[in-house]
Formats: C-alpha cells, structure tokens, sequence
C-alpha cells in the first residue's frame, strides 16, 4: 500500500516527466534492505502504468507523448556522444613518419590512425580491409597504426604490442609490418590467441637480430610506447577497437570511423574528406 506521503510527491511531478521516469525506474532494493519513498514510489507508479496500458486506459495522445518524448531523449542522448567524441579527436597526436608505423605514401592527404589490438577479433577482421583501402587509394591515403590493447585481451594483447615496438626499435618500419601482418595472420585472438612464446621465433623469421630483440625486450623500452599511445586514444575518444580517426592533412577535418567498418563504408568517408575543402 502507498503512503499518502508518497502520492503527494506524485502530484508535484508534472506528468511527462513522471511517465518518462517510469522507463528508467529505479532498481530494485537490495538484500533485505528496508525500500525507501522513491523505491516504493517507482514500484506503485509503474504498477500503475501497465496496468493503464493493458486495459487501454491510457489516451493515445498521452501514449504518443511519451514515445515522442522518449526518442527526443534517445536521440539528444547520440548528439551528446557524438559532440563528445568530435570534441575530443583534436587530441590525437598529429602523424609523425618518423615515429609512427606508416603504410603507404608518407606524404598523403588522408591518413588513417588506427588505434588497435593485436588480440582483437575485430581489428583481424578489418586489417584487410585497411590493406585494401591502401591499394584501392594509391598515394592518397595511408595506414597509421598504433597500439590499443584492451584489459581483457592482456597480458597477451600488451606483451604482443611491445615487442612489435620492439622490432620497429630494432629493425625499421617495414620489418615492423611484417610482423604486424604475421600477427594478425596466424593469431585466434581474445588474448591467447598468438601464443607469447612465438613471438621471438616470429621476430627472427622476418630478420630481426635476436640479441638485438632480446635486450629490448628484456629493458622495457618499448612499454611506455605502448601505454602512450593506449592514453592518446583514449584522450582522442577512442573507447573500443578497431577506432579510426580518418584525418585530412591539407584542410584539418577529421572522421571518427569506430569498429570494423567495410571497405565501402571506409571509402566513403574518405571520399568525404577529400571533396571537403
């Protein structure tokens, strides 16, 4: 039974608030917890509610209210995401040849800065797509990858990243991308998927110098690389992988493309950015 106490709080709530409230009523208490007003409240109300609706005591106009209301929510909800991470691409560090792994015309208006992990399903999944789109783009775009390895696919995912840091440190650019390509080629991934113990063998199959690998390895030089381009990414509003950020070097703007979009998909934002002056 609701207090009368608990009805006057109802009567001071205008009537679309107190129906859209309903949609995201308040969990349930825990345990054995003793309910308070507002838990009882939403309870009674909702109660209420669906019972209106079963019998169809609800106005039609009233119900279009609320759906009305609901999707203005929903969809000012996506505007404030979407402002969120077009607020924070600017942050992305600015493509650097000489210190980022680059595929493709170093000089290109369009680059892509993929920000991945090497035990992520999904980024297997869209690495040829990103070869593709190079070879489909000759000179106009390149490949800019760099490492997101996410918590859950670590310690594999972070171990995988450094030593590929580590080739990049020991034997250059395009040695880096062989062993990029052989990692995505051959692991399973969700974190186990490339097993750790493969990943010297792999090192000196694409010609890396295993002493050279070795002390790398063994002094951490690359763990920091790593971690500092996680925080770029996440500082740039990358929050899941594969995340792109599509930038156009001669006028500044810049795409979010977030997960493994097609090829046609990917093409078409880079056509955007290329007919934006």
């Amino acid at each position: 039974m609701v207090t009368t106490r608990i009805w006057k709080k109802v009567a001071r709530i205008p009537v679309i608030g107190l129906l859209a409230g309903i949609l995201t009523v308040l969990p349930a208490q825990a345990g054995n917890a003793p309910a308070t007003d507002d838990a009882v409240l939403a309870t009674a109300v909702r109660a209420e509610i669906q019972k209106m609706l079963a019998n169809g005591e609800l106005d039609p106009a009233l119900q279009k209210a609320i759906a009305d209301y609901v999707t203005k929510q929903r969809a000012a909800a996506v505007a404030r995401r979407r402002d969120s991470q077009g607020s924070k691409v600017k942050n992305v560090r600015p493509v650097d040849p000489k210190v980022d792994h680059l595929l493709g015309n170093k000089d290109a208006v369009i680059s892509v800065v993929e920000y991945s992990d090497f035990e992520c399903p999904f980024c297997k999944r869209f690495h040829p797509t990103m070869k593709q789109l190079i070879a489909n783009n000759k000179g106009k775009v390149n490949w800019v990858y760099r490492n997101f390895p996410l918590s859950f696919h670590n310690p594999g995912a972070k171990t995988e990243a450094e030593a590929a840091e580590c080739v990049a440190l020991v034997a250059g650019n395009d040695t880096y991308w062989k062993f990029n390509n052989a990692i995505f080629d051959r692991t399973t991934s969700n974190g186990t998927g490339f097993p750790v113990e493969n990943l010297l063998p792999l090192a000196k199959e694409v010609g890396v110098d295993e002493k050279a690998y070795q002390a790398c390895i063994d002094g951490g030089k690359t763990k920091q690389r790593v971690l500092d381009d996680l925080n770029n990414g996440i500082a740039a509003g990358v929050n899941g992988t594969p995340g792109s950020i599509l930038i156009n070097h001669a006028t500044g703007k810049m795409r979010i493309a977030a997960g493994a979009l097609p090829l046609q998909n990917m093409q078409a934002l880079v056509d955007q950015l290329l007919s934006t002056k």
